[in-house]
């Protein structure tokens, strides 16, 4: 049978059976487990399709149906320039934090003179998505990438190998600030996607989001500003002067974070992202960071 049969019948398989996967899905699913972009399924669309790819295909399509996010049943995503490995150990990197890395990347490239932008930190690294990308887009002398859980660390680790970028990229493991308080390193930028998710807000959570990704990448404590107020609390002295503290941060919480960072000497500017909510707080310890802000 050619590949574009096999995908339409088991397609209308799950069609019959719950209406979850689109003609656009099925084809990306398809590419996924055989090693195709879609341009290339619809090429050899009248190929015959090979038994082991059906068999894979067919797996792909049931853990679909159980609910398992697209990113975990394809294993990869795509995230800026980026193809990168993608597994329950690690967070799903979301289009929102590549607003981030932009932020932090023109920070950079502001600096003195044409030479290396320094040190940066990405703290909670997850699958170093963030790490990679600066790594890769910016011109950083080189990457920290901080992960607590080790499942997650050897994750990105595993991305680091795949990518390959000419920057070096380190991952520590540790929590938030730990691996880095007892060296001489000094940094141009501290970077994170910390966890913000309130308890009461995370049992509230789609159930694709609170069954399949990782519980700790997700939850802050009651008020979900436990990690937030950690990195405000520890990240000053770690900075060259003039140095960045970017965080991503819950769009409803934008006036807590800004006031948890003048609680620690921190002057907080909140940037919007691409759905013009508040989602990034840009912190210099008592200075003003110097980005122009999207509210402006």
């Amino acid at each position: 049978m050619s590949e574009v049969r096999v995908l339409r019948r088991i397609t209308d398989e799950l069609a019959q059976a719950s209406g979850d996967l689109d003609d656009g899905e099925a084809t990306a699913l398809w590419a996924a487990v055989a090693g195709l972009s879609p341009a290339e399924v619809w090429l050899r669309r009248e190929s015959e399709a090979a038994p082991d790819v059906v068999s894979r295909f067919r797996m792909a399509v049931a853990q679909r149906k159980r609910g398992v996010p697209f990113a975990y049943v394809a294993g990869s995503v795509g995230f800026r320039t980026l193809d990168l490995k993608i597994d329950p150990r690690a967070l799903i990197p979301r289009p929102e934090t590549e607003g981030l890395v932009e932020l932090v990347l023109e920070y950079g490239s502001r600096g003195p003179g044409a030479g290396s932008w320094g040190l940066v930190a990405d703290i909670g690294t997850g699958s170093g998505c963030i790490a990679l990308s600066l790594a890769v887009e910016g011109n950083f002398e080189r990457v920290i990438a901080i992960e607590q859980s080790p499942a997650a660390a050897a994750l990105a680790r595993e991305n680091v190998e795949r990518i390959g970028s000419k920057t070096p990229v380190e991952i520590r493991e540790g929590n938030l600030l730990a691996p880095l308080v007892h060296n001489t390193e000094r940094f141009r930028a501290i970077v994170s996607n910390p966890p913000y998710v309130s308890l009461a807000e995370y049992d509230a959570l789609d159930s694709s989001v609170r069954d399949f990704e990782p519980r700790e990448a997700l939850v802050s404590g009651v008020t979900g500003l436990d990690a937030t107020r950690g990195l405000f609390a520890g990240a000053a002295p770690l900075l060259e002067p003039g140095g960045l503290l970017a965080l991503e941060i819950d769009e409803g919480r934008a006036d807590a974070v800004r006031a948890l960072g003048r609680e620690f000497g921190w002057a907080v500017d909140i940037h919007t992202d691409v759905f013009g909510c508040p989602r990034y707080a840009l912190s210099i310890p008592g200075h003003a960071p110097g980005v122009t802000t999207s509210e402006e």
